[in-house]
């Protein structure tokens, strides 16, 4: 066994991360996360968590007050939307796509709710007129669904769920981990009551520090619920012990965190917070209108480019992440042999798939700062070069004309 002495110091290789995510951290930001780190009580610290509320709600799109991190990766952020929101024996409707419908069924589990869910074939979405159905059937207290589903690069769309889910008067719940900055998402205007994200993919920042939004609605079910395990705490309510299940996750005591107050709750990882204003920094100087039509540009050059090559798109263009795009294994070709000699020879990272899917897509991104003409076509033309060494037969050198010309067009 090698002893710890003998470890070198850390000298990771450069790789263009054209995967699922996570995908290549704007200099900026890596600049923000070097500096001083400082008292999580300090006026400077706590101006900064002010700011960072204001800055998500320009990329949330809403006037949310409760619009915060929660400390951890994307799904820290999942875990306590759902943990705070769904209760033992609540009903949950959660449309499934895809992995992450499956992660979300998991985690309402774990909380101890009952999932409804809605299910379509991997690669489609789900009517909304079906989770009409199931709310009526169910009477849930929550639809729980995601936006992109990266594991079938496939988005669904949620303005029409937001709508049923207001005129039955249930919350809706979205995860936007893959899709915040880089689709159109908008939590006001579709009627979402909460919805989280992740840095590390659209938004071109680091995994570790997770956006949430909260409408009044969703605070209001909170607060009761913080108001219920008060009383069952100490007898004046009905029930088997405390309903909330999380301490670090509880999000009545991170609004209370966040407030004025600065109710102590945690130590705040201040370098990633740094991280997170400044990847909202640049969301907001380049316009989310702006950077959500760079990552279609960047979708659509993709797509053409693939085409182009001879090779088949997976799913359905009505419905395809702009920022995800999955393409078939051809006959015979060694899925995971290609995505190594694209790593090793070019420094390209791409990525299979999960469950159904498992080494039979590639799934290739475009995201964040690797949303770019220049990203593309480095990818599209490299990917060439290992299939054609492998004995593919493509049309060569197709795919990056069809590319350029995907990007420029009007």
């Amino acid at each position: 066994m090698t002893h710890p002495a003998t470890f070198a110091q850390l000298d990771p290789p450069s790789r263009l991360l054209m995967g699922a995510g996570p995908t290549n951290v704007h200099p900026r930001i890596l600049r923000a996360m070097s500096y001083d780190v400082i008292g999580q009580m300090d006026p400077e610290m706590t101006a900064y968590m002010d700011e960072v509320m204001a800055l998500y709600r320009e990329v949330f799109r809403t006037k949310n007050h409760w619009t915060l991190l929660v400390n951890g990766s994307a799904r820290s952020a999942i875990e306590a939307a759902l943990v705070s929101l769904v209760s033992p024996g609540m009903k949950v409707v959660i449309p499934r796509f895809g992995r992450f419908g499956l992660l979300l069924t998991e985690i309402v589990h774990r909380c101890g709710g009952i999932p409804c869910t809605v299910d379509v074939e991997w690669g489609q979405v789900v009517d909304p007129a079906a989770i009409e159905a199931a709310i009526i059937e169910h009477k849930p207290g929550l639809v729980a669904c995601v936006h992109g589903d990266t594991s079938t690069t496939t988005a669904q769309p949620l303005e029409e769920i937001g709508r049923i889910c207001r005129k039955h008067d249930v919350l809706f719940y979205v995860d936007a981990t893959a899709t915040l900055g880089g689709m159109t998402f908008e939590t006001d205007a579709w009627n979402i009551d909460v919805a989280t994200a992740g840095l590390q993919k659209c938004l071109n920042g680091p995994p570790g520090s997770a956006p949430i939004t909260l409408s009044e609605r969703a605070v209001a079910a909170i607060l009761k619920r913080r108001h219920d395990e008060a009383g069952i705490a100490t007898g004046q309510a009905q029930g088997d012990g405390p309903v909330i299940q999380s301490n670090y996750f509880d999000l009545a005591m991170l609004m209370n965190y966040w407030s004025p107050a600065r109710m102590n709750h945690h130590t705040e990882a201040t370098s990633m917070l740094y991280a997170a204003r400044e990847t909202a920094r640049l969301v907001v100087e380049e316009g989310v209108e702006a950077r959500v039509a760079r990552h279609v540009r960047a979708g659509r050059a993709m797509v053409a480019g693939l085409r182009a090559m001879g090779l088949k798109v997976y799913g359905d263009d009505a419905t395809r992440m702009s920022n995800v795009t999955g393409v078939w294994v051809p006959e015979g070709v060694d899925n995971a042999r290609i995505r190594q000699l694209m790593r090793d020879d070019f420094g390209i990272e791409i990525v299979s798939s999960f469950g159904p899917l498992t080494g039979k897509i590639w799934r290739i991104g475009a995201m964040g700062i690797n949303a770019r003409k220049d990203k593309v076509l480095l990818t599209l033309a490299a990917f060439d070069s290992v299939l054609a060494g492998e004995g593919v037969k493509l049309n060569r050198g197709a795919g990056v004309d069809a590319a350029r010309a995907a990007w420029d067009a009007v």
